[in-house]
């Protein structure tokens, strides 16, 4: 873009009122970060190619078919000249609907243009629409279009393209071959004339290159080639100069011929709204039911997961990550299939309640903020995952798959992070909540919407990251049977401009969410069989006492627990006793503690303990010295080499550890003790790390009014400053002022206080007096800090270096 049109648009740029950039920031934060110095300085940061990218990034099919066909123009363009254009692409239809498109072209472009001038990738007034400076560069090529010709035969010999011009256009003529040619194919009649003598077949390659890609492949492109010697149909179209060659294997269709193919038109059946979004109808009610489920469910994951974790923390790979065999384990245990286990792990990661420990063998390990987390009401603990899960720059559905290098990608590990992530899943549950209340939208829809709503995005990855979408929101209670629950809608609203539609205020995902979740109970049912069934959720407490005493035997609308004598003994080795156990049941069971659970219980309870295991390396003593006969006397301990130090004491080489598992296969229940002889609890205390920074995905929210109203008017104070600022004046003629110091002080001290400007004397560096006229601005350390005039700059002055003053003149 050249200067003069770079002064034009910062010009314009700084006529613009300040409401008018407060929205340009509201559309670009990214502008801001940090403010720009004045207004030059902004209008250089947007037209930064990667400031460009990112606005072009955010725009839909139709505002870039807008801005494409202003950067195809010669110079500026009316606004009634680009409707004009673009309503040549609208696909011909019936009068009627003709007359309905064209009315919803006039109100789509308006507000496209509207849109696009706020935004500044196009400026100036309806007469004259320019595209901003680096606009042009960025989407080079636009609208699918192929290089002019002048690029594409910018390296053929000339005598190769005279040979061509020969065939196709006989004559002299003073111009350079390849400015000739261009000419020539500027004019319509010539192509035209051109493509009428090719065969079929090249006229059929001509019309699929026309609406792009404008490329192709092609062994030995950059052969010489006569209309008279043409056999293929590709040589009949480089013969005539309707292709050319950009490489020894590659063809390029030039502008100039596919406008002309064209007929006119940019683009091809250009529609100025979205696409309808087909979908099933259903209950809202029931939707909202069915959400509020899972969300309850996804939350209890989590739950279980730090549980599990905070006693028995899997380890970090060396190069970061969950190794798969862990996320097996953990998916066992959560029963739970690996892909919904690998997303309940990373949305605990987001939301800050599980990290990495810092040593050099780190383990994954819940944080301090997770014991914060999990005394809040269920729908404020979901409230935080399902924020943390939409923020996230990282995408669940990958684990399991393999990357470039042919590597499985983890659980946790770097490779998950997509920078596309968070905006993709925000707007696949913004096309959701665009189809209405009651509706489960299909995929193909929801991804047909998102294609115009982001045609510039990489499709393939967009398409992936729009699915898995769709299938964790499900999971994870954001919508139910497809459709966006009431509490989804209100999650959107935290991030507006993706919530646009939903409103600016109104109640919580947490406040709407509450009333449908299921209420908590604290009861149980034990039954004779050595079961107990919960009737429904139960509350935190409850739930983890009854993880620790009791084996899940199934879950459903009623989870099942199975008392035995290895769960019965783990509550014993956690710290609790037959009594505590036997109170903890009858308090929370709707009947009596049933007999044969009471004899299991202290029947278990009796055994534990009366063998006790220490350290010697080990010992073993017990009360009973006719059981630690039998224990001399058993062929499996000899293993153990057991000696008797007193009738009540055996001592081993074997740990601890070895001599607890020895004897419990052997059919004892030993029970581990302290140097001191008290009894050590076996379920070690939960164990926790610090939380991490976590990166987050370019879903940035809009920025806060009052911070873009006070980077707007720093930008506008710095730019008045900026224009206000004066170039050096010239030093004062005649004798450098001389005084004494003290006189040089008080007179300093003076003008600073009266703000105004004075004459100094000062020596520089290598002694040499000079002239400088100054504007005191403060005294302090043996240093003058002021504006110097004679140097258009602010710089500070050595007290002792001043060899006098004077007034200015």
């Amino acid at each position: 873009m050249s200067d003069g049109m770079s002064g034009d648009f910062t010009a314009w740029l700084r006529g613009r009122a300040d409401e008018q950039l407060r929205a340009l920031v509201a559309a670009r934060p990214e502008l801001m970060m940090p403010v720009p110095p004045h207004i030059e300085g902004l209008a250089a940061r947007a037209g930064t190619p990667s400031a460009i990218g990112r606005a072009l990034d955010r725009l839909d099919r139709f505002s870039l078919s807008v801005v494409e066909t202003l950067t195809l123009q010669p110079g500026p363009a009316a606004y009634r000249d680009l409707r004009a254009l673009l309503t040549r692409a609208l696909p011909h239809r019936s009068r009627a609907e003709e007359r309905r498109r064209a009315q919803a072209l006039d109100a789509a472009l308006r507000d496209a243009v509207d849109r696009l001038r706020a935004a500044c990738l196009i400026f100036g007034p309806d007469e004259a629409l320019l595209p901003a400076p680096g606009v042009t560069e960025a989407l080079d090529p636009p609208a699918g279009l192929g290089p002019p010709a002048t690029e594409v035969f910018r390296h053929h010999p000339p005598e190769a393209l005279t040979a061509l011009l020969a065939d196709i256009a006989p004559g002299e003529a003073a111009d350079p071959p390849v400015r000739r040619l261009a000419a020539l194919l500027a004019e319509p009649g010539t192509v035209e004339r051109l493509v009428a003598e090719v065969s079929p077949q090249a006229r059929a390659a001509l019309d699929e290159l026309a609406w792009g890609p404008p490329s192709g492949r092609v062994a030995g492109a950059r052969r010489e080639i006569r209309t008279a010697t043409a056999r293929s149909p590709i040589e009949e179209l480089l013969a005539r100069g309707l292709l050319g060659a950009t490489g020894e294997e590659t063809v390029a269709l030039p502008r100039e011929v596919a406008l002309v193919l064209r007929e006119g038109r940019l683009h091809r059946d250009l529609s100025p709204g979205p696409p309808e979004i087909d979908g099933v109808a259903r209950d809202q009610a029931l939707a909202d039911r069915t959400a509020a489920g899972q969300a309850f469910t996804f939350v209890r994951s989590v739950e279980e997961l730090c549980e599990l974790w905070s006693h028995d923390p899997p380890g970090v790979l060396r190069a970061g990550g969950l190794a798969v065999r862990d996320l097996k384990r953990t998916a066992q245990l959560l029963d739970l299939p690996e892909w919904t286990a690998g997303l309940v792990v990373e949305v605990a990661h987001a939301a800050g309640l599980v990290a990495s420990g810092g040593s050099v063998d780190g383990e994954w390990l819940p944080t301090s903020a997770y014991d914060a987390w999990r005394i809040k009401a269920t729908e404020d603990r979901w409230a935080v995952l399902v924020s943390a899960w939409a923020g996230m720059d990282r995408a669940p559905g990958l684990i399991g798959e393999r990357d470039e290098r042919d590597r499985p990608i983890n659980a946790l590990h770097p490779d998950l992070r997509r920078s596309a992530a968070s905006e993709v899943r925000l707007r696949t549950l913004s096309v959701l909540a665009a189809a209405g209340p009651g509706i489960a939208p299909t995929a193909a829809s929801v991804i047909g919407r998102l294609a115009w709503e982001q045609p510039r995005r990489r499709v393939a990855q967009r398409d992936r990251l729009a699915e898995f979408a769709l299938r964790e929101a499900e999971h994870i209670g954001v919508t139910g049977l497809g459709v966006l629950s009431g509490h989804g809608r209100a999650l959107l609203r935290a991030f507006p401009p993706y919530g646009a539609g939903e409103g600016g205020a109104g109640a919580g995902p947490a406040e709407l969410l509450a009333p449908l979740l299921p209420t908590p109970v604290d009861r149980v049912l034990l039954q004779a069989d050595l079961t107990a069934v919960a009737p429904g959720p139960l509350v935190s407490d409850l739930g983890r006492w009854l993880a620790l005493a009791a084996d899940v035997e199934s879950k459903g609308g009623a989870t099942v627990y199975r008392f035995s004598e290895g769960s019965i003994r783990r509550s014993l080795d956690a710290g609790q006793s037959a009594d505590e156990l036997l109170a903890t049941l009858g308090r929370h069971s709707t009947t009596p503690v049933p007999q044969p659970l009471r004899y299991l219980i202290t029947d278990v309870a009796r055994r534990h303990g009366r063998i006790r295991v220490g350290t010697a390396s080990a010992y073993i003593r017990c009360d009973d010295p006719a059981v630690l006969d039998e224990v001399v006397a058993d062929r499996r301990a000899t293993v153990l080499r057991l000696r008797r130090l007193a009738p009540t004491v055996l001592a081993s080489k074997s740990s601890r550890a070895t001599l607890v598992d020895a004897l419990r296969a052997m059919g004892y229940a030993p029970v581990a003790e302290s140097l001191e002889g008290d009894m050590l609890v076996a379920r070690a205390d939960a164990r926790r790390t610090e939380g991490q920074p976590l990166a987050r995905g370019g879903a940035a929210t809009a920025p806060d009014p009052d911070i873009v109203a006070a980077a707007v008017r720093a930008i506008r104070a710095g730019d008045d400053a900026h224009l206000a600022r004066r170039g050096p004046a010239d030093a004062p003629r005649g004798q450098v002022p001389r005084s004494p110091s003290t006189a040089t002080i008080t007179a300093l001290q003076e003008a600073i206080r009266q703000g105004t400007r004075v004459w100094i004397g000062y020596l520089d560096s290598q002694g040499h007096a000079t002239s400088r006229i100054l504007e005191p601005a403060r005294m302090e350390g043996g240093y003058l800090t002021a504006y110097d005039e004679t140097r258009a700059a602010v710089h500070r002055f050595a007290l002792h270096r001043i060899t006098g003053i004077a007034d200015v003149n």
